[in-house]
């Protein structure tokens, strides 16, 4: 395993970023983190962690800079989306330029806010093969959602009712394929014995199907 501690120059600020390779690998996968979360968040280390053991490269980085992070008090960044979606996209970019990872097919795990900055990214760039939310706010990608082709996967607490509510109105007006997975007795953070393990299985398989079949670009 080759890791990388990476920094992305995007809107004039650097993000900080963990980029995780295993041999051969056959896909990479972008983490969007949620409001108030960042590269070291322990439930998408975990998923990034059984990616790597199906052959897939992670990049976990943050969508704010240290600063951004210091002062934003009153959520005007964090809960931004069209900020979060530029940046990603610019990172998409980013990624893309690199030889190692030009003809890999890539695939986006968002969480909370960053779901919705996932699926207005992979609307924009129309580069992305599948995406994964977890607990995510798709809602918030507004007219974006008709327009998400990559294959989705969004996975909800089944006692998260207040989002699991927003994600089936979320999905009716999406066009693409897509699921959405209910892990029964988990609340927003999956933190239930068993549930974020779940979680992990679910995005191994539908990276694996959509990931994992796809030839170079």
């Amino acid at each position: 395993m080759e890791m990388q501690d990476v920094q992305i120059p995007v809107d004039h600020v650097a993000l900080g970023g963990l980029l995780e390779i295993p041999s051969h690998a056959r896909g990479v996968v972008v983490f969007a983190h949620g409001s108030g979360s960042s590269r070291f968040s322990p439930r998408n280390r975990q998923v990034a962690a059984d990616l790597h053991g199906a052959g897939f490269a992670t990049l976990l980085f943050d969508l704010l800079s240290a600063e951004e992070q210091l002062h934003d008090g009153d959520g005007t960044y964090r809960f931004n989306i069209s900020l979060l979606a530029r940046r990603l996209a610019a990172t998409l970019v980013w990624l893309r330029e690199s030889p190692d990872f030009a003809s890999l097919p890539l695939g986006l795990f968002g969480a909370s806010t960053g779901a919705a900055a996932a699926l207005v990214a992979a609307a924009q760039t129309g580069w992305v093969k599948a995406i994964v939310c977890r607990g995510g706010r798709p809602d918030l990608a507004g007219t974006a959602l008709a327009s998400v082709k990559a294959p989705t996967l969004l996975i909800v607490g089944g006692l998260d009712e207040d989002v699991l509510r927003l994600n089936r109105k979320a999905a009716k007006q999406m066009t693409g394929e897509h699921r959405i997975e209910i892990v029964r007795g988990a609340t927003h953070l999956f933190e239930e014995p068993g549930a974020l393990e779940e979680v992990t299985c679910l995005a191994n398989e539908w990276f694996e199907r959509w990931l994992g079949a796809c030839e170079p670009n």
